[in-house]
């Protein structure tokens, strides 16, 4: 089956006005072999032109194959639907076969990619009265795994060029309260990990790596979840190894393993005593048996899209006016969940990013910006104010400054500017597929002067 408008399936987009506007000069010259495309001359299809890529077709998501249903179909004849029921069933098995793939003995699975994140805050003894360090730029799910433990989730600032946390901005918002750090591989990229563990080793510090949307990726030769003392995964409907829902734990460290495993069922142990506090946070059967239908075909996909990737950054790496997300030195290997740019307008004869998206979408290529406002803007921020809980725990003193330093400017520049390829399905694309991208963004950038009068 194929899609013709992945923009359809946008999860958290948003189609918010362009950065503020820069005086530049009227004419930007065309740079490198921008100059030699097919149709960049055409006026624009906005405009009455033909499009660049008409009836655009793409692979469909989420990836459904016989394998993938004979699971299924499998798992429904047994009769085993919950985990529980059997040591053989769908679950554990995936937990094996997860773990192979990061080379550890074992992993845990839960509900979805937030359970996940949740439960390595329980099982890191994090609750009332700590503070974890993350990100606004991400999904409310890195927050709510820390708000749910009546812990205080601090955001800091980010790097504008990579869209990830500012290392500095890290540094700067450690308390006494702070137990740990929650960085977010943003678009399936690693972060700064190294000065992340350098921060937290200097400060006594955890590390929870949020990689929802990062499996595979590798930075400095090993993969991410491995990096920090946790790694968290999503398995969301949206993501590029998915279920529907889920989530996965990953650790070298075994006991913490078992304590993950301990949260995850409940507060029961392997055991079968409860030991502790914790919900029941458990994948069920039918999850575990589209991941295992998936597998087999994982790293071909994985590769596909980085090879893909690779392309897309070549072919328009003289372009100004989109300028692709930073990767990290050490960067070996992305999930590119999103393949993203920063919209500079200035390069565009001043023309905000939602006339340049509706330019290219009319070319046949449905671009779009990823999230409307960071999370330091949302309304949660002034709701913890109100419960006595967090009055009790921090004090109106620590909760009149963490409303203080929601200012994030670096964070509000990076949701003004984003443009983004929803990248699960449509970067399993052909290379000719990824030309149609190029043709129709080069043909807008010809025609930048007419952006304007859209």
């Amino acid at each position: 089956m194929k899609t013709k408008d992945f923009s359809r399936r946008k999860f958290i987009a948003t189609t918010a006005a362009g950065s503020a506007a820069v005086a530049v000069a009227a004419s930007i010259p065309a740079f490198g072999n921008i100059t030699h495309v097919r149709n960049e001359s055409d006026k624009l299809a906005i405009l009455g032109g033909t499009p660049a890529a008409p009836d655009k077709v793409w692979p469909d998501w989420p990836y459904v194959d016989e394998k993938v249903v004979e699971e299924v179909v499998k798992t429904t004849r047994s009769g085993i639907w919950c985990r529980i029921q059997s040591p053989n069933g769908t679950v554990p098995t995936f937990e094996k076969e997860f773990a192979k793939l990061f080379g550890i003995k074992t992993s845990v699975s839960t509900g979805s990619g937030t359970q996940s994140l949740n439960t390595a805050v329980e099982a890191l003894g994090i609750g009332p009265g700590d503070e974890i360090i993350t990100s606004p730029y991400t999904d409310p799910g890195t927050i709510q795994s820390i708000l749910v433990s009546r812990a205080l989730p601090v955001m800091a600032d980010l790097d504008p060029e990579s869209f990830q946390l500012d290392p500095d901005d890290v540094e700067r918002k450690i308390t006494k309260k702070t137990r740990a750090l929650m960085p977010v591989h943003i678009m399936g990229q690693p972060c700064n990990m190294q000065r992340m563990m350098e921060i937290a080793k200097k400060h006594n510090l955890k590390v929870i790596e949020d990689s929802c949307q990062a499996i595979m990726a590798e930075y400095q030769g090993k993969m991410v979840g491995l990096i920090g003392d946790v790694g968290c995964f999503s398995f969301q409907t949206s993501k590029v190894f998915c279920c529907g829902e889920g989530g996965a734990i990953v650790s070298e460290n075994e006991e913490l393993m078992d304590k993950c495993y301990t949260v995850m069922n409940h507060g029961t142990a392997k055991s079968g005593r409860t030991m502790t506090i914790g919900s029941k946070y458990r994948m069920n059967e039918f999850e575990g048996a589209v991941l295992l239908g998936q597998m087999p075909g994982l790293r071909e996909r994985h590769n596909i899209r980085n090879r893909n990737a690779k392309y897309l950054r070549e072919q328009l790496k003289d372009l100004p006016g989109l300028v692709p997300q930073k990767l990290y030195d050490g960067t070996t290997q992305g999930s590119y969940y999103l393949y993203t740019w920063s919209y500079k307008k200035e390069h565009w004869n001043n023309a905000p990013r939602e006339k340049f998206l509706k330019a290219v979408a009319a070319e046949g290529i449905s671009l779009s910006p990823y999230i409307a406002n960071g999370l330091h803007r949302e309304p949660w921020t002034d709701h913890i104010q109100t419960l006595p809980e967090y009055k009790t725990m921090f004090g109106s003193a620590r909760m009149k400054k963490f409303k203080e330093e929601l200012l994030l400017p670096k964070c509000d520049q990076v949701c003004q500017e984003m443009v983004m390829v929803w990248a699960s399905g449509p970067l399993l694309g052909t290379q000719a597929d990824m030309d149609d991208v190029t043709n129709a963004i080069r043909k807008v950038y010809a025609n930048r002067d007419k952006l304007n009068s859209i």
